[in-house]
Order: structure tokens, then C-alpha cells, then sequence
């Protein structure tokens, strides 16, 4: 059993799609009694559409904006278990944001493993430039989720209960 008091109030999740973010971050919550908020849904429910659709409609650059105005507006809050979409990490002012809100934790998987869960990019609704890779993307990405992060837990090969199992070791040590 973790001690209440060895953990972060709050637990910010990054990584890139696929990665894991959303499943681990609500059996992390389950598991340590936390709320969970997941910035994807609340972006499709803020805008009535599907992340893809979002994009189709504004663009790259519209999403992007529609994801910072949608992590500034998260509020005050505690013991909270935060997901973000994969590229929150674009976002400057978004990054310092979820930073005072809480521990910044980077889930890393090696870019294999990932095109393996993602499949089809585009249906998936990956936010990329027109024909950019997913070793490209990773490779754009993989610096600005190493600066951000306080913690880094490696998810390659792991379930879900095994990367929730490393995140409370990660925070607590």
C-alpha cells in the first residue's frame, strides 16, 4: 500500500499516442483514490466532435489552439490524475500550466512498440504534419517530453498494471 502522503497531489501525464496515457492514468487514479481528467475528452466535449473531425475542420495549428485553451482553462485542483493528448508538449504556456498543477510524468515506449498500437495514423487522429512519419513525429517530440517531464517511466513491453505499478515507484522515490 502507497502512503496518501509519499504521493504528488496531482499527476500530469505526457507521452505520445498510444503510449498508454489514458488507460494507465484511470487505473492510476482508481488505484490511488484520485480524480481523473483526460484533455482529449474534454476538448471533443468543449467542441462537440471527435479529435480528428477538430483537426479536419480547424488544422494543425486550430487543434493546437483548441488543446492549450482547453488545458489553461483546468482549474484549481487536487488529488487529480491529468491525461494529456500527445502534443500538448507544443504548447509553452499549456506545459507551465499542468507543471503548477502538478508532477509532470513522461511514459516512454520505444517507437516499435508504438506502431504496432497505433496502426493507421490518420484514423487515429494523430496530430502531425502531412505525411510525417511516426519515427519522425517521435523523434520531434521525444526532446520536448524529456524536458518537461519531472519523472520518466519506460512503458516498453509492460500491461497497464505494470506501468501503473512503475509510475507510483517513479513518484515516490
Amino acid at each position: 500500500m502507497v502512503s496518501a502522503r509519499a504521493l504528488p497531489s496531482n499527476l500530469v501525464l505526457i507521452g505520445m499516442p498510444a503510449v498508454g496515457k489514458s488507460t494507465a492514468g484511470v487505473l492510476l487514479a482508481k488505484r490511488l483514490s484520485k480524480s481523473f481528467i483526460d484533455t482529449d475528452v474534454l476538448i471533443q466535449a468543449e467542441h462537440g466532435m471527435s479529435l480528428r473531425e477538430l483537426m479536419d475542420r480547424d488544422g494543425i495549428d486550430g487543434f493546437r489552439r483548441a488543446e492549450t485553451e482547453c488545458v489553461l482553462a483546468i482549474g484549481r485542483c487536487d488529488n487529480t490524475v491529468i491525461s494529456t493528448g500527445g502534443s500538448v508538449v507544443y504548447s509553452e504556456a499549456a506545459m507551465k500550466h499542468l507543471g503548477s498543477l502538478g508532477t509532470i510524468v513522461f511514459l516512454d515506449t520505444d517507437v516499435g512498440e508504438l506502431e504496432r498500437r497505433i496502426g493507421d495514423l490518420d484514423r487515429r487522429g494523430v496530430v502531425r504534419a502531412p505525411g510525417q512519419s511516426l519515427r519522425e513525429l517521435h523523434a520531434e517530440r521525444l526532446p520536448l517530453y524529456r524536458r518537461h517531464a519531472e519523472v520518466t517511466v519506460d512503458c516498453t513491453g509492460l500491461d497497464h498494471e505494470a506501468v501503473v505499478e512503475r509510475i507510483i515507484r517513479a513518484v515516490t522515490s
